[in-house]
């Protein structure tokens, strides 16, 4: 089940992420999808993915590495970078045209063949510094 699992939440970052194909979001994300990101707004099901990611295609021209993946029992465990360049409005700061990099960690709960929730910790500060939102620190 690990295996499948994993392949499950790679193809969300390759396909729905990187691939820019968030149709494939109704394919992969339960229907009681939940994310617990308190970086992002809240997202419920299928729409809400798509809402979250087109918003970051809308604002970024990124890539999403996954550089490490492991799995337990009905859990997925991700460590990614997203890396690219500010090309939108994000959070409300006009495109800058700054290269950007974003370490994370994220943890997917799969049920029935599908992720049905996600817990997402990224480097917000460092991105809004990135894009010029907020001030580097001295």
């Amino acid at each position: 089940m690990s295996t499948e699992n994993e392949a499950l939440v790679r193809r969300f970052f390759d396909e729905v992420y990187n691939a820019r194909n968030v149709d494939v979001a109704d394919e992969i994300i339960a229907a009681d999808f939940v994310n617990h990101v308190p970086q992002s707004a809240p997202a419920e099901g299928p729409d809400g993915i798509k809402a979250t990611v087109a918003a970051y295609h809308e604002a970024l021209d990124a890539h999403w590495d996954v550089h490490e993946m492991y799995s337990t029992g009905d859990r997925v465990f991700v460590r990614w970078t997203g890396s690219g360049t500010h090309v939108g409005e994000l959070n409300g700061i006009a495109p800058t045209g700054a290269a950007i990099a974003v370490e994370a960690l994220a943890m997917f709960r799969i049920a029935d063949g599908r992720i049905a929730e996600e817990w997402t910790v990224y480097d917000a500060l460092g991105l809004m510094q990135q894009i010029g939102g907020v001030p580097a620190s001295a």
